[in-house]
């Protein structure tokens, strides 16, 4: 079995030494815990295999350490979320269990060691494995150089669900009547995944110039938002878009187990929101894809979903069959955000054309009015127009 090898870092005594404090923000569930982080927040968490998409929302919000309670790379793949957290320079500590959950309330102010030791009022409550930047790095390269089994595991998982979310493909899921309208406009499906919200910001022209229509999921949602567009529609178990999101007056759809439960449902009753219910296998970006394709939309523009093994691994759902399947179904109808970016070309409308149309006029026209020795020439140019439309 590979070791991974002792990386020489000359940083590494200053990182040893290196303290930080702030008040601990407790949530075992990282997407759900991000929503009332502050910069200067120390968030405990329990999260193995950190993905990448969480360490990105942990670091723009600037905390400034991560307690997990759970190995945040356990080697299987190369997760890429502990790299990008010691990177952005946020003290990541592991810890073999969860018992930090019990010896830490939400708001104790704590220190936190370079060394992995947890001070509350001076006091040691327990001691953890601070992450160093470079072995990290190294952990990450031996991951993957052994990617061969994580891909093996992956294919197997994937093939033991196939049965089981096949009506994915055979097209026997039932979805109710949509007041949004599909039919032959392009669809843009928004996830909270990587790198969306740079996606969004490189699909402008698209989104001004073919008015697609925008379909969140879950936490999708808030970022629409937050690049100045509204969405049609929201799909998911509604446990990671904000209230005020879930207020701005688009269709809410839930998506519930086959058996018909659905948690999302019980947030939207307690709101008072309008919503229908789509009970399906798969995941929620499954269903907003074949909501959009079943009704008629094309093309179909994937934000933020999973485009290549580690992205999926990073899902932490085994196999992610559904995603394969989904994108079986929907064949050439289903383009990723990058690639629309790159080849989208917006056309320019008759206004830009009129207005530099008259520019131009209103230009001849002042070099004509300033040159005296013009106003014959511009006579005779009146002259032809008007024999020309027969009005002389």
């Amino acid at each position: 079995m590979s070791t991974v090898p002792r990386v020489p870092d000359a940083s590494r005594s200053e990182a040893l030494a290196r303290e930080v404090a702030g008040p601990a923000r407790v949530g075992r569930r990282t997407k759900l815990l991000t929503k009332r982080l502050k910069a200067g927040d120390v968030a405990v968490i329990d999260h193995r295999d950190l993905d990448r998409v969480s360490a990105e929302d942990l670091a723009s919000l600037g905390v400034a350490a991560v307690l997990n309670c759970s190995p945040s790379s356990s080697g299987a793949y190369p997760n890429m979320g502990p790299l990008l957290l010691v990177q952005a320079g946020i003290l990541l500590v592991d810890f073999p269990d969860a018992t930090l959950f019990d010896r830490l309330k939400d708001g104790d102010r704590i220190v936190v060691s370079g060394t992995g030791e947890v001070r509350r009022d001076g006091q040691l409550i327990t001691t953890g494995t601070a992450q160093d930047a470079a072995d990290v790095r190294a952990r990450n390269d031996l991951a993957r150089q052994e990617i061969g089994e994580a891909l093996e595991a992956f294919a197997r998982n994937t093939v033991e669900h196939m049965l089981e979310e096949r009506e994915l493909l055979s097209g026997k899921i039932e979805l109710p009547r949509f007041e949004t309208d599909f039919r032959d406009r392009a669809a843009l499906v928004v996830v909270r995944g990587v790198d969306h919200q740079r996606d969004l910001r490189v699909l402008r022209s698209f989104v001004r110039g073919e008015r697609p229509v925008i379909i969140a999921v879950d936490g999708g949602a808030d970022a629409v938002l937050e690049e100045g567009f509204t969405p049609h529609m929201i799909v998911g178990d509604m446990d990671s878009a904000s209230e005020a999101t879930l207020r701005c007056g688009a269709e809410l759809v839930v998506h519930a187990y086959p058996d018909g439960r659905a948690p999302g449902r019980d947030v939207l009753d307690r709101l008072g929101l309008a919503h229908k219910v789509v009970p399906a296998p798969g995941t929620s970006q499954d269903v907003a894809m074949l909501i959009a394709h079943e009704k008629g939309a094309q093309p179909i523009v994937s934000v933020g979903s999973q485009f290549n093994l580690v992205e999926f691994l990073d899902k932490n759902r085994l196999g992610m069959s559904s995603t394969f399947l989904t994108r079986l179904r929907l064949g050439e109808n289903l383009v990723d955000a990058k690639g629309v970016g790159r080849l989208y070309h917006p056309r320019p409308g008759t206004t830009p054309i009129g207005l530099v149309l008259l520019a131009g006029l209103i230009t001849v026209a002042v070099i004509i009015w300033r040159t005296p020795a013009l106003y014959n020439v511009a006579d005779l140019l009146w002259l032809k127009l008007q024999i020309l439309l027969g009005i002389a």
